[in-house]
């Protein structure tokens, strides 16, 4: 676009919208965590894959095979069974 005050006065009206659509989107994702953090099993981030007993079964084995065999047979990668075992 030029610099001429009409271009001028379109671009800032495409800010001023984008802005607003902006504003609106946290808007109505706030009121929706909101919503959501009244319900007694909420828990807010990325559900886990496997559960703790599931962990606890990939430590044992690893008392008898290594950190890759544990990781074929189970499915758990290498780095969650190492930080699993730090736990």
């Amino acid at each position: 676009m030029d610099n001429t005050p009409a271009s001028k006065l379109i671009r800032q009206i495409f800010f001023a919208f984008a802005e607003f659509e902006r504003d609106l989107i946290v808007e109505r994702t706030q009121e929706g965590r909101a919503i959501a953090k009244l319900k007694s099993d909420y828990r807010e981030g990325r559900p886990k894959k496997f559960s703790q007993k599931q962990i606890n079964h990939a430590l044992e084995l690893k008392k008898s095979y290594s950190y890759k065999q544990v990781s074929e047979m189970t499915g758990i990668s290498v780095s969650t069974l190492k930080r699993a075992n730090r736990k």
